[in-house]
């Protein structure tokens, strides 16, 4: 077994924390990843894991071989690539993280630019912000999408390629049926009418939840949420099911477009603008497969999609326009 492998078993271990479910990520047996790991101890001459029934965490000398590890990987990357690409035909793998809210601008994203250059391996992940933030700086994630506004609070070497503007819309189910999808209201609703009425809403842990009771303090308020979930998709299906409704930006009330049950009213006063935007880490050579991703972020052509299926949430297509909520 290389080097190479081995370390990639330890990065594997660590994202996953887990010794079975990162041997089966690395598709080898769990007594095949076990071996690999006492093998890099013993080359070492030091403990690389605290092991009891189960994995707990690295030992401080562990987490000083997994940085390596992971530039180590991040170099023969960067070499496999130089040496398969060519000027028209770049090969190689890319790792794009979003947070849950802009998952389906970031999976339209990843459809596009495999289409543009499908020598390309792409690796889509759904991630909190605290964890995208490390994976950009512990080479794990090439690209993220999710809001830039926390970079300004970040001494990492970090940048950020403006993408469009989150805006935000309650969601709750329609009196009627609209007759051509969702029902999107030209009327706005006031953040404070919002919080009266029974809201599913994300866990507090999420930093989209920490914006919505933001601007729900701004407007002098503050909620009990009816039903909590760490889920995106819980959201939808919880108005959908019951008599709950929900505060959800642009990105995923246009998932919903075409449930003519539903409607979506945007919100004022406060009125909220979050920036999502593309961010990695600051390098002067990035791969050939981020080259590409970065080229795409900053397409015009792409830009316009985004926008479009976003934050501006035009009435258009089979959205059925109302101007009374």
């Amino acid at each position: 077994m290389s080097l190479f492998t081995s370390l990639r078993y330890l990065v594997a271990l660590h994202q996953h924390r887990h010794f079975g479910r990162a041997a089966q990520a690395c598709h080898i047996t769990q007594p095949a990843l076990s071996n690999a790991i006492t093998a890099l101890e013993k080359e070492f001459g030091t403990a690389i894991v605290k092991r009891g029934r189960a994995f707990e965490s690295l030992t401080p000398e562990g987490e000083r071989i997994l940085i390596t590890a992971q530039r180590v990987l991040h170099e023969q990357e960067l070499l496999r690539q130089d040496l398969q690409s060519t000027a028209d035909q770049p090969v190689g793998a890319v790792t794009i993280a979003a947070v849950p809210s802009v998952m389906p601008i970031a999976a339209q994203f990843a459809g596009m630019l495999q289409a543009r250059h499908p020598g390309l391996s792409l690796v889509l992940r759904s991630m909190s912000s605290p964890d995208i933030e490390a994976g950009l700086e512990n080479l794990s994630v090439d690209i993220a999408l999710g809001y830039t506004q926390r970079l300004q609070s970040k001494a990492a070497r970090m940048t950020a390629i403006a993408q469009y503007t989150e805006r935000y819309f309650v969601l709750r189910r329609a009196d009627s049926p609209a007759k051509k999808g969702l029902r999107l209201h030209k009327r706005p609703m006031a953040w404070a009418d919002a919080a009266r009425l029974p809201l599913c809403l994300l866990t507090p842990e999420m930093h989209n939840r920490a914006i919505i009771d933001a601007a729900l303090a701004q407007a002098g308020c503050k909620v009990q949420a009816a039903i909590e979930t760490d889920s995106i998709l819980a959201l939808g299906l919880s108005v959908m099911a019951g008599q709950v409704s929900s505060i959800l930006p642009g990105a995923l009330v246009g998932v919903l477009r075409g449930y003519a049950e539903l409607e979506a009213i945007p919100l004022v006063a406060p009125e909220v603008l979050t920036p999502i935007g593309f961010m990695f880490a600051c390098t002067e050579r990035p791969s050939h497969a981020l080259r590409c991703a970065l080229h795409l972020a900053n397409d015009a052509d792409w830009l316009r999609h985004a926008q479009a299926h976003s934050g501006m949430l035009q009435s258009t297509g089979r959205a059925s326009v109302d101007k009374t909520p």
